[in-house]
């Protein structure tokens, strides 16, 4: 099963994501090579600087979900102040499909 990490930045962390992201592009790559990261990237404000991520990654429940967005070194460096967790149906342009 597919599920969408809606991260939101805290207001005024760009620092704090710039600072932790040689970290967590890290993890980002061990998920991927472990076959469990999908997608992922930034999403970015008015003057194209990131303001949250979008990471999909595959996994059995959405605990699991939950501790895989816990386990990320930017979660753990505090930047975010929202994550919300979301089963996702990959329908169109899956590789997988």
């Amino acid at each position: 099963m597919l599920f969408a990490l809606l991260c939101t930045d805290k207001p005024g962390a760009l620092q704090l994501r710039l600072d932790t992201r040689p970290d967590h592009v890290a993890y980002l790559n061990e998920l991927n090579a472990k076959g469990i990261l999908r997608i992922a990237g930034p999403f970015l404000g008015e003057d194209g600087k990131p303001t949250g991520s979008l990471v999909i990654v595959k996994a059995d429940t959405i605990e699991e979900a939950k501790a895989i967005a816990e386990a990320d070194p930017y979660a753990k460096a505090g930047l975010f102040s929202k994550v919300e967790i979301k089963a996702y149906n990959w329908v169109f342009n899956n590789p997988e499909a």
